[in-house]
C-alpha cells in the first residue's frame, strides 16, 4: 500500500503544473480538470486538503487513506495514452448510490469559499465510485429541482434534466478521497465540450455497470476513482500531435516504473533492449493478453515517436504492430484518443 505522504507528494507534484489533467468519475460519466498555460489558477496546499480552481472548474483531494497509484500505458490508433489511476479497494469506494433526486442542502465542502452556500443535488445516477451532483443558487432551478426531488433524472416525464441543461449549474462529482467541479455551461445536446473543465455523462455506457474502460489495466480489488493525465510526449491537451517531448517521455516512464504493472514494466524493459541489441523481433514473442499487447505497441511507438536511429525498428512494428505498420492514423487517431478518454478517463 502506499503512504497516503507518498501521494500528496505525487499530487503536490503536478497540481501547480498547467501541462497535467486530471478526471473523476466512473465509466460514462467523468468531470474532467485542465487549465491554460497562463490561466490564473488558485492553489492549495494543506495537510489535509490539496486543491487548484480557476474561473472554469477545480480539482481538490483530501483524505488520501487508503488510495493506491496505478499507472497504466495503452495503444490508440497511431499513439499512445497514459494515466495514473488513483484508485481505492473495492470494498471501500463505494458512495451513496442514490437512484433518485435528492436535495443535500448548502456545499460546505465546495471547492471555493463563494459557492459553499450553493445548493447540492445529488442526480441520482447509482454510480459505485462517484456521486454525481449539480450545484446552484438560482431560484428557478432550486425550485424545479426541489419539485423533482424523489423522482429518477431520466423518468419519463420528468422536466429536471431539460432544466438542468438549460440553467448549465456547477457540476459536482464528488468520490471518497476528492472531487472535480466544472463551472462551465453544459454545452448543448448538438453541440461541443468546450476546451478546458468539462464533464460527460453518458448514461448507454453507465448502463454497463463497468467501473472502467476495457482498455484500462487495473488491479483486481481495485476501483479507479480519479486519474492524473501528466504531458504527453507526442500531444497536447487537445489531442493535437507536438514535437517529441523526452522530458515527458522520462517523466511518465518514472511513474511507470514506480507504479505501474511489475510484468509489463519487464516486458517492456525487455522490447527496449532487444531493439537496442539490434535482435530480431522473433526475441521477444507475441504477447497472448491484451494489456501485454497494449504495452509492447506503446513501447514501440514511443521508440519511433523518439526519432532515434533503430534499423532494425521496422521490422518490430511490422512483426508487432500491424496497424501501426499499415499507416492506421494520424486523422483517426484524435477519434480513438477520444473514445478511450471518454469510455473512461484516460
Amino acid at each position: 500500500m502506499t503512504a497516503p505522504d507518498d501521494i500528496r507528494a505525487l499530487l503536490r507534484a503536478h497540481l501547480p503544473n498547467p501541462a497535467s489533467q486530471w478526471n473523476l468519475g466512473t465509466f460514462g460519466a467523468i468531470a474532467e480538470f485542465m487549465r491554460d498555460l497562463n490561466e490564473p489558477v488558485e492553489l492549495t496546499d494543506k495537510t489535509h486538503f490539496l486543491a487548484a480552481t480557476t474561473a472554469r472548474g477545480g480539482i481538490g483531494f483530501r483524505n488520501l487513506t487508503g488510495v493506491t497509484p496505478f499507472a497504466s500505458e495503452s495503444a490508440t490508433g497511431l499513439s499512445w495514452n497514459h494515466r495514473t489511476a488513483l484508485c481505492l479497494p473495492e470494498n471501500a469506494c463505494a458512495m451513496n448510490r442514490r437512484t433518485v433526486l435528492t436535495e443535500l442542502g448548502p456545499d460546505g465542502d465546495a471547492l471555493r469559499e463563494q459557492d459553499r452556500e450553493g445548493i447540492l443535488f445529488d442526480m441520482g445516477l447509482d454510480t459505485l465510485q462517484v456521486d454525481i451532483c449539480i450545484r446552484t443558487c438560482a431560484p428557478g432551478l432550486i425550485a424545479a429541482l426541489r419539485a423533482a426531488c424523489g423522482r429518477p433524472l431520466f423518468e419519463a416525464g420528468n422536466t429536471a434534466m431539460a432544466a438542468i441543461v438549460a440553467a448549465g449549474p456547477h457540476r459536482v462529482f464528488i468520490t471518497r478521497f476528492g472531487r472535480c467541479e466544472v463551472y462551465q455551461p453544459i454545452p448543448p445536446a448538438d453541440g461541443k465540450s468546450p476546451e478546458g473543465p468539462h464533464t460527460h455523462v453518458l448514461p448507454k455506457l453507465m448502463r454497463s455497470g463497468r467501473t472502467h474502460a476495457a482498455t484500462e489495466l487495473v488491479p483486481a480489488g481495485l476501483v479507479p476513482c480519479a486519474h492524473l493525465v501528466p504531458a504527453h510526449p507526442v500531444k497536447d491537451a487537445m489531442g493535437r500531435p507536438t514535437p517529441f517531448d523526452a522530458t515527458a517521455q522520462k517523466q511518465f516512464q518514472d511513474l511507470l516504473m514506480r507504479y505501474g504493472d511489475a510484468e509489463l514494466v519487464r516486458l517492456k524493459q525487455s522490447v527496449l533492449a532487444a531493439v537496442a541489441a539490434g535482435a530480431a523481433p522473433s526475441a521477444v514473442g507475441a504477447p497472448q493478453d491484451r494489456f501485454a499487447r497494449h504495452a509492447l505497441r506503446a513501447t514501440l511507438r514511443q521508440l519511433a515517436a523518439s526519432g532515434g536511429a533503430m534499423p532494425g525498428l521496422p521490422a518490430w512494428i511490422a512483426a508487432h504492430d500491424e496497424r501501426w505498420a499499415d499507416g492506421a492514423g494520424a486523422e483517426d487517431a484524435g477519434a480513438d484518443d477520444a473514445a478511450d478518454a471518454y469510455g473512461h478517463a484516460s
